[in-house]
């Protein structure tokens, strides 16, 4: 064998693989088509931040990143709901879901994509077992009951005892390998920038939910001595393109009356990007030698901080198998315990997230008060609020 696993896809979910399954012993080869884009103001720079959630940062201190990471990393203590959907756009009812209340830690930690990638991409240059290159794609896959054989588009085959693919939504490997996927398409767009305000954010991750979907700000450190925010805008596809369409100052009033003034006037402190919405979950996750993982096997709306979290808990799983029988890496049982374990959770995610999307996508007023109804209800019973948050963090229901 050339290594003992190849991971198709370098985003943060492929990163984060090979530093994992590097730092317990196996050599790992990760391929990805593009460089990471490592500078913030850098053109296809990823503007998105991830929560990593009490699980998720777990994993990443077992896989040697954490120490690395969290001097970046901003504290998300409270989870906090607002839903606007009035004749006006102001808050009607505002619930903090607090940490405090199931634990000692905070229900998370906030890092731009940007870092994560120029951070994790640095640690794995420093692996010893670990090879990384950026600039090279797979490109065909053929297994054979023993082994993968993996051609890569500098014409190299390599052999190896096991493929993870994180390479995305439209995974090249899954495709190799014939595995469908089931869909769901919203009509909604989603756009990510970085803002300041003059009102501190006080580590609270803040959610409005008017129409169109959830109107999301989570706390980033001080940007050029202010307060400052991620956000992540959902919105349907037309309107989304045409508040991409604005110049600033025009943008920054838009999104500044969609925040409720909340933090007062928001300015915009990067670029903004856009990206279509979709849920979807691959219909198997294995194939003979090969794991889905991330985007390659299930792709969520960004509410809840639940996608790049779903795809940290496959790769503890996998990451688990492998260390429990190293010998039998790749191997049909331990394939088909990863899927066991695995695809329940996934799929009662992917609906879950998809019925929450819906929800927040409302126009009609009735149904928009109902809404605000219902939270009010969920919140109002202890038990039901506890349990709610538990599953956040990645409880089974």
């Amino acid at each position: 064998m050339d290594y003992d696993i190849l991971i198709s896809g370098g985003g943060i979910a492929g990163l984060t693989a090979a530093a994992a399954f590097g730092s317990a012993g196996f050599s790992v080869l990760c391929v990805d088509p593009a460089p990471p884009v490592t500078e913030r103001e850098a053109q296809g720079a990823d503007l998105r931040s991830t929560a990593f959630l009490q699980p998720a940062q777990a994993f990443l201190a077992e896989a040697g990143l954490w120490e690395r990471l969290a001097p970046h990393a901003m504290p998300l203590q409270v989870m906090r709901i607002v839903d606007a959907g009035g004749d006006l756009p102001e808050p009607r009812i505002v619930k903090d879901f607090d940490s405090a209340e199931i634990s000692e830690l905070p229900f998370g930690w906030n890092l731009p994509n940007w870092l994560l990638r120029r951070e994790i991409s640095a640690h794995l240059h420093e692996m010893e077992r670990v090879t990384f290159l950026p600039g090279t794609a797979t490109t065909a896959l053929f297994t054979r009951e023993a082994e993968a054989r993996v051609t890569l588009s500098d014409g190299r085959r390599i052999r190896t005892r096991l493929v993870i693919a994180a390479d995305g939504r439209n995974s090249p490997m899954r495709q190799a390998a014939g595995i469908g996927v089931k869909t769901t398409r919203f009509g909604q767009k989603a756009l990510a920038f970085a803002t300041t305000h003059p009102i501190p954010h006080e580590n609270v991750s803040t959610e409005i939910h008017r129409t169109g979907g959830p109107f999301t700000l989570v706390p980033l450190p001080d940007f050029e001595g202010r307060p400052s925010s991620a956000i992540v805008w959902m919105e349907e596809g037309p309107k989304a393109e045409a508040l991409m369409a604005l110049d600033d100052e025009a943008f920054e009033a838009a999104m500044s009356e969609r925040s409720c003034h909340l933090f007062g006037p928001l300015k915009l402190a990067s670029r903004r990007s856009i990206w279509p919405i979709i849920a979807q979950h691959a219909e198997s996750l294995t194939g003979q030698r090969l794991a889905l993982v991330a985007e390659a096997a299930h792709v969520v709306p960004p509410i809840g901080a639940q996608g790049l979290n779903m795809s940290l808990a496959d790769m503890k799983v996998l990451h688990d198998l492998a260390i429990a029988r190293p010998g039998a890496l790749g191997e049909a049982p331990m394939l088909d315990a990863y899927a066991r374990k695995r695809m329940p959770d996934i799929r009662a995610r992917v609906a879950g997230i998809t019925a929450l999307n819906r929800t927040s996508m409302l126009s009609n007023p009735l149904l928009r008060d109902a809404r605000a109804t219902a939270l009010d209800a969920l919140y109002g019973v202890k038990s039901v609020r506890k349990t709610l948050m538990q599953m956040g963090l990645g409880a089974k229901g």
